[in-house]
């Protein structure tokens, strides 16, 4: 099922097979020229649909999946947008069990902790295997090797991608919305449930076989604005909760408090005034990182002072970046997904507030690309190596405990400033070779850290841009030998030869393999 193993353009051992499907190795930054066409979903009647045009299935989630005709070995989509307040998808896969289907492939657009109990199913053989970008424990516990079949890491426009041409079927995508009418048309900004734009699952909408969308709160025809359009869909099924909003704010969404943290996102902002990029007009996208979120509002004091307006930010919304517009420091919000509430309430009242998804802004297979449009990103890594390639998926430790979200497609930005630590517990950050490459070294322009800035040589002329300034330029090799000799190095990870999963660089190719952690 899984081919030999072949070094790609990075000298990174990646797999030519994945779960019995052909794969290209990574070749090269803009060297992989896809082929072929879309591939399309079967043809529909709506004489096999109520003449009524309502959709609406009794019995909850076990009817759905009996009404979808299932077998062993399908697959089933879910989608991130309640993140870490996500009650669909355990309870899916528990009617699943019930029901004693076998061998699922499970494809989310993303996974997080609250997704744990789909391990015991998967541990039961109800789960074969999970192809998305994956958080914490259930990232964990494919290091381990627990999964029968290779994890894929894939970014959302890789993602987008692989269903959008084929690689990946979904023969049922389930869609958790907030609001929605007896046609199906949904969103996830009305209700008492909100969760902000469904866009993640617009794909799925498309190119699925079938279609449910799933809703605690149902409205009269029409559901406006139809995130998700009835069209597409063939039932609808009614839940006590789809999901907790409080619970959208995960992890590390919370502005940081650390001095160190707090040290790094000040020189991110200052490099980023200095080098000329906060200027009237531009554009950037921070993220809802702890460090980013601390970024943002460090150049909305800048902004402030200086009297300077941004045209958009490109964003994961936050309240820091609703109240930016708000303020009227930027003239829109173009919004992936909302990070808490505010942005989701911010999304549904403000029209400058507009929605954006893979399609528009992380699909590399596109004509032509969203993010040279962007002036800056600042993005985070959990490792990065003396060529300024960047590990964003796995810690040194060899475990795989992260998602790769549109990072990897926001590297085309403009200017790419990498935000970390110089150190975390088990040693330096900056390191000589990362773990696992997620992003290529030639696209990372600059990298902050508390002790100081490195400006890849590529980029000549932001170095020229901040000569003179007080900012403390530093060589990256200089860092990071300051950074082991007071932390240390890591120790190499306790890996077997054997790959577990694999990574997905945005063209679609194998930019590396993760593998079993002892």
């Amino acid at each position: 099922m899984n081919g030999d193993l072949t070094p790609n353009a990075a000298g990174r051992l990646v797999p030519t097979e994945v779960n019995g499907v052909p794969m290209t190795p990574y070749q090269g930054v803009g060297a992989h020229r896809p082929e072929g066409r879309l591939a399309a979903p079967p043809v529909r009647s709506a004489r096999d649909y109520p003449a009524d045009g309502d959709k609406r299935l009794a019995g909850g989630l076990r009817a759905l999946l009996e009404a979808a005709e299932l077998q062993d070995g399908a697959c089933i989509s879910t989608h991130h947008h309640y993140r870490n307040g996500d009650l669909l998808a355990p309870a899916l896969f528990d009617a699943a069990a019930d029901l004693g289907l076998r061998d699922l492939v499970w494809c989310p657009s993303s996974v997080f902790p609250c997704h744990l109990p789909i391990v015991d199913h998967a541990r039961r053989g109800v789960v074969r295997r999970i192809e998305a970008g994956i958080n914490g424990p259930v990232g964990d516990w494919i290091s381990r090797g627990g999964m029968a079949d290779l994890g894929v890491w894939r970014s959302h426009g890789v993602r987008t991608q692989s269903i959008r041409e084929g690689e990946v079927h979904v023969d049922l995508a389930v869609i958790a919305a907030s609001a929605a009418d007896p046609f199906g048309n949904a969103n996830g900004l009305l209700g008492p449930h909100p969760c902000g734009p469904l866009g993640f699952a617009r794909v799925d909408a498309r190119h699925a076989s079938r279609v449910a969308v799933v809703t605690d709160h149902g409205v009269p025809f029409p559901c406006l604005p139809a995130d998700i359009r009835g069209k597409q869909v063939d039932w609808v099924v009614t839940v006590d909760r789809v999901g907790d909003p409080a619970h959208i704010v995960f992890g590390t969404t919370r502005i940081t408090t650390d001095p160190t943290r707090l040290r790094i996102a000040e020189l991110a902002a200052r490099f980023a005034h200095a080098a000329g990029l906060v200027r009237d007009g531009w554009s950037f996208q921070a993220g809802a990182s702890s460090i980013a979120l601390a970024i943002t509002d460090v150049l909305a004091r800048t902004m402030r002072e200086k009297g300077i307006r941004a045209r958009f930010i490109q964003a994961g919304s936050t309240r820091q970046t609703v109240e930016l517009l708000r303020e009227g420091l930027t003239d829109h919000i173009l919004e992936g997904q909302s990070f808490d509430i505010d942005g989701a309430a911010s999304l549904r009242d403000d029209p400058r507030h507009v929605q954006t998804t893979p399609f528009d802004s992380y699909d590399f297979h596109g004509k032509g690309d969203f993010m040279p449009w962007i002036d800056a990103v600042f993005l985070g890594a959990t490792e990065v190596d003396r060529e300024f390639n960047a590990n964003v998926v796995s810690h040194s430790d060899g475990r795989a405990l992260h998602g790769l979200g549109g990072w990897p497609h926001c590297l085309g930005a403009g200017c790419t400033i990498l935000t970390v630590p110089s150190a975390r517990r088990r040693g330096a950050v900056l390191v000589d070779r990362v773990t696992t490459l997620c992003g290529p070294g030639e696209l990372v322009d600059v990298v902050v850290t508390e002790r100081g800035i490195a400006i890849n040589p590529r980029r000549q002329d932001l170095a020229d841009a901040v000569a003179g300034s007080d900012l403390p330029i530093r060589p990256l090799d200089e860092l990071r030998a300051a950074a082991e000799a007071e932390a240390g190095i890591h120790p190499a990870p306790e890996v077997e030869d054997e790959v577990v999963a694999v990574v997905k660089w945005v063209d679609g190719t194998l930019i590396d393999a993760i593998r079993r952690v002892r």
